[in-house]
């Protein structure tokens, strides 16, 4: 492989966090819940942990719950918050775009009675303000809107759209999906003020199969799962002290490394525009996006998974939009109104604090390579 540009998808698994979860599996492998002295430092040592990853976001540690990844995060969130406020309302605002780990929950609770507002972006994959504001409701039980669009890399106006909510006097909670912005973007749950929020792990160079979700201290939720009472009894089984000590290794990483990453994520994303409007102008940005590490483009007329294949087959990998999708048309270029041949063609770029001036350069020389064999579609 010459050049990984999907880390939007998912990140490559850092040394130390690999190192740390070597360490709780061989050597550090006793149950939290166990009453001996190893247990005991076991505790010790996911209570540690779980500072180190509420550290990074920039939260108390008790509001801090450890769950299997951002789409169980997500999901918890969402059902949990309409079953506190069930008898306060039955109306969801969201946006047009979300993940679907945001949008099928909703849906789900949809069927069941509830009503949706879906909050429409613009052509840059924006939402109006006012909009929100004359969609809430007495009834309105929650608000949910991602902070970085996983497909755009557009930034969601989360903490003006929680302040507006905040002083609506609904019930609502106000829920952020911030997968995409978690060490990505500078920010804290309390600034963005908001009730609830998702991360996960695999997108910050931990391994999969680890998230959290942010607690706002005072708010009590429903549990999740009920049995043994671990994290704090909101979602009991046996902690998976493995990819947690790998999450918080990852975590502690990232945030050293935060700044420097975030300059240099942009600095390549900058090169990387200026390069293809100069040498390969069959391709063009979508939207411009504002996360330093995604960049959907589209090769208008052309067929992007035909793209994705032959940039694959030079050992450059990229999506042909959220990894998410399967094969589905994007919910989220549809909500932009692109045109057929835009959609057909569109396909993300994404960074982290590893990427290369080399890996963009493999692309650049992979897309010269693909405009100049490939035949747009007649569609």
């Amino acid at each position: 492989m010459n050049a990984y540009l999907d880390n939007a998808a998912t990140t490559r698994v850092w040394p130390e966090a690999a190192q740390a979860a070597l360490r709780a599996m061989t050597e550090d492998y006793f149950n939290p819940s166990s009453r001996y002295p190893s247990g005991t430092l076991a505790a010790k040592a996911l209570e540690e942990n779980r500072r180190k990853v509420a550290q990074a976001l920039g939260c108390q540690a008790k509001e801090l719950v450890f769950t299997s990844c951002g789409t169980e995060s997500d999901n918890w969130a969402i059902l949990s918050a309409v079953q506190k406020n069930a008898r306060r309302g039955t109306h969801i605002i969201t946006t047009a775009v979300e993940h679907h780990a945001v949008l099928e929950p909703i849906r789900t609770l949809e069927r069941s009675g509830y009503t949706v507002t879906r909050l429409p972006v613009d052509r840059q994959g924006q939402i109006n303000l006012d909009d929100l504001q004359n969609a809430l409701r007495e009834d309105t039980v929650l608000v949910s809107m991602m902070l970085v669009n996983n497909e755009l890399g557009t930034v969601l106006p989360v903490r003006e759209a929680a302040q507006i909510v905040k002083r609506s006097g609904t019930p609502a909670l106000f829920h952020c999906d911030a997968v995409q912005g978690f060490l990505k973007l500078p920010f804290t749950p309390r600034e963005l003020g908001v009730d609830l929020l998702s991360i996960s792990g695999h997108k910050v160079h931990a391994p999969k199969g680890i998230g959290a979700l942010y607690i706002r201290s005072g708010l009590k939720l429903p549990p999740l799962l009920t049995g043994g009472g671990q994290e704090g009894g909101l979602r009991s089984g046996t902690e998976p002290t493995a990819q947690i000590a790998a999450f918080a290794a990852a975590c502690e990483a990232g945030l050293a490394r935060r700044d420097e990453d975030i300059a240099h994520m942009r600095t390549l994303r900058d090169y990387t525009l200026a390069r293809l409007a100069e040498e390969v102008p069959q391709v063009s940005p979508i939207v411009p996006g504002d996360a330093p590490h995604i960049l959907a483009l589209t090769m208008t007329g052309y067929k992007s998974e035909v793209l994705v294949r032959v940039l694959g087959d030079r050992g450059v990998c990229v999506s042909a939009g959220s990894a998410c999708h399967r094969g589905k048309p994007s919910h989220v270029y549809a909500a932009l109104g692109l045109s057929r041949p835009e959609r057909d063609g569109a396909f993300r770029v994404s960074f982290s604090g590893d990427s290369t001036r080399a890996e963009v350069d493999a692309l650049i020389e992979g897309l010269k390579y693909a405009a100049a064999t490939l035949f747009p579609s007649m569609s």
